[in-house]
């Protein structure tokens, strides 16, 4: 029994439990809790490989092969008698957060672009966030004042909300091709993929599970172009597919932050070599970013081709749009 490893755990989902749960899931906050106080728990999870242990895959993993939530006991049980299956599970399982909501924090920046635009996303997962021209937006500012947008057929089923303040150029791309990468890519049609996006939402995320399936069902209905492989590897020849005439832009929502360090500049290099460049990182994550102001507020940043736009919820929910930032309509 690697003992080491057990309070490794432990103290991992302890940080869990009380810095990340409150407010999201009561039911992650209880199971992470229980793990981190019950050396026999964390000593079962030392079955699932160090690199995956992030708190939300392992529970996600749980619920996907059938942990009841209804009992906390019954469930410590379960876990101790299924940790070997958890372990394996978890071990070809990674946490592909395909949010659309960050849609709603990419479009100001894509609104700067003139079209037609050829979409590529490092980090696709099913490629949910490839439709921002699919979804419909209602941006709330302080003032109680909702900017809409819907697509020419008229509201989207899926509605993507976030708080909005500034003012930024909002209008849908025209987006005539979609490709993706990802080193695990889902298929939108197939149920596996369903039940392991829905399966990745928190318990208690209201509306969440809702707007991943209708967005699967958008994305379903047009797969994107989904190719295996790193993102700084696959992205020139992937980039070359794009269709003559549409400007290439290169997405990165979210996704750098769980790219190993020494290898975060060749996807930025790779990213800004293949065409335009929208990401959305924390500030000082890498040095593809502009310096930003000493005010700059914290957290997320969106930028278009290094420069900084806005301050961001990594998810989507909210855009500050920055006073200091400017078209760059290229």
């Amino acid at each position: 029994m690697d003992m080491d490893a057990a309070t490794a755990v432990a103290a991992r989902f302890a940080r869990f439990a009380r810095d990340e749960a409150p407010g999201r899931s009561v039911l992650y906050g209880a199971w992470a809790q229980a793990i981190a106080d019950d050396r026999g728990l964390a000593e079962a999870l030392t079955a699932v490989p160090a690199n995956r242990r992030q708190p939300p895959l392992v529970f996600a993993v749980m619920r996907l092969l059938g942990a009841p939530e209804d009992d906390l006991g019954a469930w410590a049980e379960w876990v101790r008698r299924h940790a070997d299956k958890v372990g394996a599970e978890c071990a070809g399982r990674s946490v592909q957060t395909n949010e659309p909501l960050r849609c709603a924090a990419l479009l100001p920046a894509l609104a700067l672009i003139p079209g037609p635009i050829a979409l590529l996303e490092v980090g696709a997962s099913a490629g949910l966030c490839l439709y921002p021209d699919r979804y419909s937006y209602r941006y709330t500012a302080a003032d109680g004042r909702v900017r809409r947008l819907d697509p020419p057929g008229g509201e989207s089923p899926v509605v993507l909300e976030a708080v909005l303040s500034g003012e930024p150029a909002l209008r849908l791309p025209e987006v005539v091709w979609r490709a993706g990468i990802d080193l695990n890519p889902l298929d939108p049609r197939e149920a596996d993929t369903r039940a392991w996006l829905t399966g990745l939402v928190w318990p208690g995320e209201t509306g969440r599970r809702e707007r991943v399936e209708a967005a699967l069902d958008i994305a379903a209905a047009d797969p994107p172009l989904l190719v295996r492989g790193d993102g700084a590897a696959a992205l020139p020849e992937l980039a070359a597919r794009a269709p003559a005439g549409a400007t290439l832009v290169v997405t990165t929502p979210g996704v750098l932050p769980h790219v190993p360090a020494p290898h975060r500049a060749d996807v930025v290099a790779a990213a800004r070599a293949a065409g335009r460049w929208i990401t959305i990182d924390p500030v000082g994550l890498h040095d593809g970013l502009a310096p930003v102001a000493d005010t700059w507020p914290g957290g997320f940043a969106l930028a278009l081709d290094g420069q900084v736009l806005a301050a961001v919820d990594p998810l989507g929910a909210s855009v500050a749009w920055h006073p200091e930032s400017s078209p760059s309509p290229q």
